[in-house]
């Protein structure tokens, strides 16, 4: 996601940075190419006009113009306008006391709301929380089924009511909740292929009916230009608090992302990185988000990221037997899963300040996995007795 706007981006900057000094046709310059790259990742115009012109406005100051190092000054004025587009600072969730919490989502049809619906809920009972699912859309075939089946995936139990009429079941799942101490509820609403007053109203009920604690306009990544007119009406009618941004593991240019605090005022909350429901979904951090889109990396969500999904136990059991020499090919194999955890080593690289430039020379590399799933075939082919009488000859290799 947002990969061909940090290359245009890098190439902008690349150019700057071979000039001693800026000149205002520099500058003038500089910005219609990164008018033109926000363009074409599909951010909305306006947000476009909006931010080019304050970044312009100050890069033809003196702190840059008079600058002995004036490309480092453009790129952090860029990513400061870049943070502030993304919304600023982080806005995550933050449950009440009230019990049980209610969360409402919206959005289209197709956006992503049953799997975000499952992701929270996995995210939320992994913090120690009680959720219950709540089926409201009646419309789609086979909507409640794919919500029960995501449901049995994580251990979540599934609320389906009567299947008549969508407040009914938000209401007697609000109910249930109660009865059966359940402290937070997730309500997956229906949506439609486009803004329709039918499924407005109906948000607007259930959100009077079962009061909401906060709401989540669930936006595909996809989503381009028409973000503006689908975020204006979900806004106008139900007020949500904040965006649920689905996809963003994506290869779309990613125009929803960029444009949606600008457009609607309202923050992203959380980011869909995966199709996993476990680590699928992530909080929203604008200043690294910014970072990594202008190849400054992103070091402080990959830590984390290792953190939250590596077995620290087998990282420091894995060093222990390098130390002593006794690191066989079931250890390597054990090293190589958790890495795989991390996900795409295309996605670990790109948290790294400066990969960007080394571009050109990994084209040829592997990035997705593929040559580790097949050393992982070719251990896993492997005999205990074979992998005993092939270490003498790989451990005589490594000492010539």
């Amino acid at each position: 996601m947002l990969e061909s706007l940090s290359d245009r981006l890098q190439g902008v900057f690349g150019g700057l940075k071979s000039k001693g000094r800026l000149t205002p046709d520099d500058i003038d310059a500089a910005m219609r190419e990164v008018r033109m790259a926000l363009l074409e990742a599909d951010v909305n115009y306006k947000v476009v006009k909006t931010f080019v012109a304050k970044t312009k406005e100050r890069c033809m100051g003196a702190d840059v113009l008079e600058s002995l190092t004036p490309a480092q000054n453009v790129v952090k004025i860029v990513l400061d306008e870049l943070t502030e587009l993304l919304g600023g600072t982080s806005s995550r969730m933050v449950l009440t006391s009230r019990i049980p919490n209610v969360i409402m989502l919206v959005g289209l049809q197709g956006s992503g709301k049953t799997t975000a619906a499952a992701k929270l809920a996995y995210l939320l009972k992994s913090k120690g929380h009680s959720p219950l699912l709540v089926a409201c859309d009646t419309y789609r075939p086979a909507a409640a089924d794919q919500l029960e089946t995501l449901g049995s995936e994580i251990g979540v139990k599934v609320f389906r009511g009567d299947g008549a009429h969508p407040v009914g079941i938000a209401q007697e799942g609000v109910r249930f909740a109660i009865d059966n101490l359940r402290d937070v509820v997730i309500v997956d609403t229906a949506g439609r292929l486009q803004v329709d007053e039918a499924m407005m109203a109906e948000a607007a009920d259930i959100k009077a009916a079962v009061e909401p604690d906060q709401i989540f306009m669930v936006v595909d990544a996809m989503t381009g230009q028409e973000i503006v007119n689908v975020a204006s009406a979900f806004a106008e009618r139900v007020d949500f608090d904040g965006a649920i941004v689905s996809k963003m593991d994506g290869d779309a240019r990613g125009g929803a992302a960029l444009s949606i605090k600008a457009v609607t005022g309202k923050p992203i909350k959380m980011i869909g990185v995966s199709e996993k429901l476990d680590g699928g979904l992530e909080d929203f951090h604008p200043d690294r988000m910014a970072g990594r889109i202008l190849d400054l990396g992103d070091l402080e969500s990959l830590f984390e990221q290792a953190q939250r999904n590596m077995d620290q136990d087998t990282l420091k059991e894995g060093a222990k037997k390098i130390q002593k020499g006794e690191f066989s090919l079931d250890d390597f194999l054990k090293q190589l899963k958790q890495i795989q955890k991390l996900g795409s080593m295309s996605g670990i690289l790109s948290m790294i300040p400066g990969m960007g430039k080394y571009k050109e020379q990994l084209k040829d590399v592997d990035l997705n996995g593929k040559e580790i799933r097949h050393i992982e075939a070719i251990i896993l082919s492997m005999t205990p007795f074979i992998m005993k009488t092939i270490r003498p000859f790989i451990s005589s290799k490594k000492q010539a």
